[in-house]
Parts: structure tokens; sequence; C-alpha cells
């Protein structure tokens, strides 16, 4: 379990397939906590396994679901990737709960200011759009944000000067993808919702009109 606060920007080393999937190898600044075999950290916001570790690096294999899924394979060598490794039993919790399960992309359309700030606008699949909740929280490759607009093909979020500084986002141009992984609370009412059991009076036109769905 991730919490989409970034703590370090990586840099993709290689990445070469392997068997049924791939194997990516990231490089980073040091933790004061050294990386571990078997631990778990979500690169891009999708959570990989470390599989093996040297000082400054680190590799993950990938299967095919998530190399499909997500942006990473077409990543240039070079490429900045945000990095959190899954938090422990008391941490802090100060993002949102990210699962690292990807749920597809968005494509950048446009970044503009608005005063001190950025506001990114993405396009994404209808049926992404469909789980996501004004005011509500979104991991874009791996960053916690809340939803400033929806629609039925896309979603604006805004981004801090510290956000921006910290992250990979500032080298976002338009037409880019990043990893979108959607409200995990929200995946399950809606799941509740649309299969769960007969006569419940929630519906999702109750929700919509209620401000809980965009």
């Amino acid at each position: 379990m991730f919490t989409g606060l970034i703590q370090k920007v990586g840099r993709l080393s290689a990445i070469e397939r392997a068997g049924d999937g791939a194997r990516i190898t990231v490089d980073h600044d040091p933790w004061d906590d050294p990386l571990e075999l078997g631990e778990s950290v979500a690169v891009n916001g999708a959570c990989l396994t470390v599989a093996h570790v040297e000082p400054g690096s680190f590799a993950c294999d990938m299967l095919d679901e998530t190399a499909g899924l997500t942006n990473l394979p077409g990543k240039a060598p070079g490429a900045g990737l945000n990095l959190e490794r899954a938090m422990s039993a008391g941490d802090r919790f100060g993002g949102h709960i990210v699962s690292g399960h990807v749920d597809g992309q968005g494509r950048l359309v446009e970044r503009r200011r608005a005063g001190r700030d950025w506001v990114f606008a993405f396009d994404c699949d209808e049926t992404i759009a469909s789980q996501i909740v004004l005011k509500g929280s979104i991991a874009c490759d791996g960053v916690s944000l809340t939803v400033s607009s929806v629609s039925a093909t896309g979603f604006e979020v805004s981004v801090i000067p510290f956000t921006l500084d910290n992250t990979n986002m500032d080298a976002l141009a338009a037409g880019d993808t990043v990893n979108l992984e959607t409200d995990l609370i929200g995946k399950y009412v809606r799941r509740y919702l649309e299969s769960g059991p007969g006569g419940s009076s929630l519906t999702m036109d109750k929700l919509r009109d209620a401000g809980f769905l965009g």
C-alpha cells in the first residue's frame, strides 16, 4: 500500500524483455534505509517487486499486463520516474490510499498557470473517467492529486510548486502520458452499486445529485 507522496525521482537505466514480461532497472539517490530484495516500490505509480538491488539502483520484473497498462515501456533511458516505497504499519498517512494497481493511462492535453500553481488537463478512457469524482483523489504517475474538474473523457488537477519540484510532473508536455489509478474507495462503491444486493436505495443518480460524482 502507498500514499501517493513521492519520495524520490529516479532515472530509467534500462528496460529489457524477460520471458513473458520485461525487467526494468532504475537508478536513484540512496535511501537512508537501503532497499531490500522482495520489497514493493511504486514506479510511476505501478507497484513492482524489487528483484535485484545494488547501491544506487534496483531492478524489477514486469508482467506483460503491467507493461501494457503503464507508460513504462515507452520511456527512454534517463527519463525521470516517481518512486515511493510501500508504507509500513504506523507510518504517517499524508496522501490517499494508493494500491499501485494502474487502471490505465491518461494523456496530457494542456498545462496552464493558475497564480503560483499549475493546472494539468488530461484526456482518458471513458471507463476511467467514470470512476473519477470531483474533489476526489487520483494518482497520476503515482502522485496523489485532487481532481478539480471532471468530464466524460477527462479531468483536471491542480499542482502546487512543491509537487512540481519534487516529482517528474515538471517534465510533462502536451501529448505525454501518465499512469492513472482512481480512488480505491470509489471503486468499491461503484462495484457495489453495479452488482451489489438488490433492493439498495443507494443509486448512482442519488450520489450524483448529492455531489459525490461529477
